[in-house]
């Protein structure tokens, strides 16, 4: 990953949002075209490639620096950080979530139906045989949509309250309690990430488990909104909670948590003298360890989630009583084990590979960080 060419990684990337050229292009021109004081300055630097000894004029940018000019770098906590961190969340979740979703159907019916899917083999086999290869993939569309739009506001708005929660803490009380920083960084980015994942799911689980009810989300949203309305999307947002908040607070603690102590205590070489690849191959080795302790802690909750978007009208006490307490825990966990482990372990993978990509570190390791943060 960290060989690809510097040419090819900038033929990836809009060239307005990073070019340099005096010439070219660029966001800045659209946003400060009408500001006298930005034309002023910016015909200045035409003029004249030195840099001004006047500090009074400060233009804001959003460009991408590019990947072959490594000295304009991401500065870090800045606007185009958060956009970075949102859209490699987009790249991570979006993907992974929609390449595992074979996995999940059979998951989800074995949730709703353990009488007749007993097993992931046997799961499998009964998918094929009554709906063939293309059922496999039933309802991939809602999954790609919605778990990109959570994936973009569960590490966007994770790394802004992490960076909040350590500045209202302190650099002294962050080196203290930062668990219990990733804790609530990762938390408060999760309330508001199921919030966009919640309608696309309860059309999923709709759609994966009732054959027939809807070939996708184009003709699955307006049917489920016919029979249960607008707020029925919203149905399952508490089990939502219950199961994605425990969840991302396991996947963000413990991931920097390992990371940290792969850095520490497993590689003699300081993190910032490693190469990039061993760098994301800690990462997606640290996401897959995060990825089991998620699946175990966030697993009942899945089992009321997919089992209060499949019955109408069903409560909490429903699936309680219909799966019981020992099914509600066991049912379908040793595949979401599989599932999670590899899931969480490509997203960090993939989030810490764009990371790289447009010039930022990857995420976690031994680095002073609140020195890092105090200075920011």
């Amino acid at each position: 990953m960290a060989s690809i060419s510097d040419s090819s990684k900038q033929s990836l990337l809009p060239s307005f949002l990073y070019s340099s050229s005096p010439n070219s292009f660029s966001l800045d021109r659209l946003l400060n075209a009408n500001n006298p004081a930005f034309a002023a300055s910016h015909s200045t630097k035409l003029d004249a490639p030195a840099p001004s000894s006047s500090p009074s004029i400060k233009t804001r940018t959003f460009m991408i620096a590019s990947p072959n000019e490594p000295g304009k770098k991401i500065e870090m906590y800045s606007p185009q950080f958060y956009a970075s961190c949102t859209f490699g969340g987009i790249l991570s979740c979006g993907l992974t979530h929609m390449t595992v979703t074979p996995l999940d159907l059979v998951k989800c019916n074995m949730q709703i139906d353990p009488a007749k899917y007993k097993s992931i083999s046997s799961g499998f086999g009964i998918l094929l045989k009554e709906q063939g290869v293309r059922g496999f993939f039933r309802g991939w569309v809602p999954t790609l949509l919605g778990y990109s739009a959570q994936g973009a506001c569960k590490f966007g708005f994770y790394e802004f309250f992490k960076k909040y929660y350590s500045d209202l803490a302190g650099p002294e009380y962050y080196a203290k309690y930062k668990t219990l920083i990733y804790l609530a960084g990762s938390a408060s980015a999760e309330v508001i990430a199921d919030i966009a994942l919640c309608p696309f799911e309860a059309v999923k689980v709709r759609v994966q488990t009732q054959p027939g009810f809807a070939r996708g989300l184009s003709d699955g949203l307006p049917k489920f909104v016919k029979s249960e309305g607008v707020l029925g999307l919203y149905k399952g947002i508490v089990p939502l909670w219950g199961r994605q908040i425990p969840y991302t607070m396991m996947k963000f603690a413990s991931f920097e948590t390992i990371v940290e102590m792969i850095y520490k205590y497993g590689i003699p070489t300081p993190k910032d003298q490693c190469s990039k690849s061993l760098q994301l191959g800690v990462s997606f080795a640290g996401g897959y360890v995060a990825g089991v302790f998620c699946a175990i802690v966030s697993h009942p909750a899945d089992n009321l989630v997919s089992f209060l978007n499949n019955a109408k009208g069903a409560t909490v006490g429903d699936a309680v009583k219909k799966l019981g307490l020992w099914g509600l825990f066991t049912r379908g966990l040793p595949l979401r084990i599989v599932m999670i482990g590899t899931l969480t372990g490509a997203q960090w993978g993939i989030y810490d590979a764009f990371k790289v990509f447009v010039g930022l570190p990857t995420t976690g390791g031994v680095a002073p960080a609140a020195a890092q943060l105090a200075e920011a």
